[in-house]
């Protein structure tokens, strides 16, 4: 895991030099494919700790030797992808990491020391970056500046809204076409409730919260302390990324570019998803097999 962690950094490095695609450093071209190293970093990051977790499950209590090392890892990958810059995948890396830590468990001490920690470097972060600023405002106001920083979250509220209960129908979405932004990546959850209505929207909300309890469930049932650690993280991150996107696109968060996973636009985002459901799968069976391992030793 150590270099998988190394690699990651590096890529993150190179993306900062990379030509930018949208005033931003995000994706590394080579050839006809273009990848994003922020995904490949929330899934390493994930493992790296589930595997650091395991090693002091019961005993992550010592500041120094328990907790630092980690997150000095960690925080070196935030920064690098704060760099391009992406705030989304950072808070989520931030939110996942602070769960684990939870589960593994930590003392509230030190749970309450990071957020205080975090608070301050989370204002400056989002205050002193003039659009990002403008985001919040726009959040709370959205038609003081409906051309500008309000754009995003109206057209949104108008796509959800034309929706009604059973949509306009598979493809006849309209707002896509010339007013809603990012139609096929940040607000494809616009797009679904204006297509589908209140119904598709609330099934793909039901999607996930089944992905959330039968990845839970598998953290619960895991053979082995890496393996719940593993299952809770990644459960968490692609839950928590559905969360944020789809609070985005109701209104109910900043706007924020965070895809959302399985529907979002985009090889990266999608592969990594899949990845994860893949490592979720496995742990999965192998809890399944020791259930039966052990049922037919009870047998016996």
């Amino acid at each position: 895991l150590f270099p998988a962690i190394f690699i990651s950094i590096a890529l993150l490095v190179v993306v900062l030099f990379a030509p930018a695609i949208q005033n931003t450093n995000r994706w590394l071209r080579v050839g006809f494919v273009s990848f994003q190293p922020s995904e490949l970093a929330k899934l390493v990051c994930i493992l790296f700790l589930a595997y650091w977790l395991d090693k002091r499950a019961g005993r992550v209590v010592n500041l120094w030797n328990d907790i630092l090392p980690p997150l000095t890892m960690i925080g070196i990958v935030v920064l690098l992808i704060l760099k391009e810059p992406d705030l989304g995948t950072p808070i989520a890396i931030c939110l996942v990491t602070v769960a684990m830590f939870f589960i593994a468990g930590l003392p509230f001490r030190y749970l309450g020391g990071l957020m205080a920690m975090a608070a301050p470097a989370f204002y400056v972060l989002v205050w002193n970056v003039p659009y990002r600023r403008a985001r919040i405002t726009a959040f709370l106001d959205p038609y003081s500046d409906p051309l500008g920083s309000g754009f995003q979250v109206i057209q949104s509220m108008i796509s959800v809204a034309t929706g009604g209960v059973t949509g306009q129908g598979l493809m006849n979405g309209r707002q896509k076409l010339f007013f809603l932004p990012a139609p096929h990546t940040d607000f494809i959850f616009a797009v679904t409730a204006e297509e589908l209505g209140l119904w598709g929207a609330l099934l793909l909300i039901g999607l996930f919260v089944m992905y959330f309890w039968r990845g839970w469930r598998t953290s619960m049932m895991a053979p082995d302390d890496y393996g719940c650690f593993l299952a809770a993280g990644l459960t968490l991150m692609i839950f928590c990324q559905s969360l944020i996107n789809m609070s985005v696109v109701l209104a109910l968060l900043p706007p924020k570019g965070i895809p959302l996973p399985f529907m979002s636009y985009g090889g990266s985002s999608l592969f990594f998803s899949l990845a994860a459901t893949g490592i979720l799968l496995s742990i999965s069976r192998r809890a399944q097999w020791g259930e039966k391992l052990r049922s037919i030793e009870g047998d016996e």
